[in-house]
């Protein structure tokens, strides 16, 4: 089950490191293309809060990589189940202010993984 959790882990860690390139540096080309529903103006001044986000996303995805690095196998738990746990809360709370769809692709893989460190 090890290896599960670790294959999951880096695969939300992937996915937070996009989330960093799309919001740091996609936000106007790729933003008006994931978010239809929002007038193509508003991504040009929208750009240094969406680049803020992208960092903390980009935070999430250091802090799972590290947990990956880590040999000592309590610390290495901790600090998975810590960094899981922040993306499943931020899934959670993208999915009751934002968009449902944030819940799947974010907080589910972060609650599978976090179910696979404890099996």
């Amino acid at each position: 089950m090890e290896w599960i959790s670790r294959i999951l882990i880096g695969a939300i860690a992937a996915f937070h490191l996009y989330i960093l390139y799309f919001e740091m540096f996609a936000w106007e080309t790729k933003g008006p293309k994931i978010f239809r529903q929002f007038p193509k103006e508003l991504f040009p001044k929208t750009k240094a809060m969406a680049a803020n986000q992208g960092l903390y996303n980009g935070f999430l995805a250091a802090g799972l990589i590290w947990s990956l690095l880590i040999s000592n196998p309590i610390m290495r738990l901790e600090v998975s189940v810590f960094f899981l746990s922040c993306v499943l809360v931020a899934g959670i709370y993208g999915a009751l202010t934002a968009s449902k769809k944030i819940l799947y692709v974010q907080g589910i893989p972060a609650l599978l993984a976090l179910i696979a460190l404890h099996l």
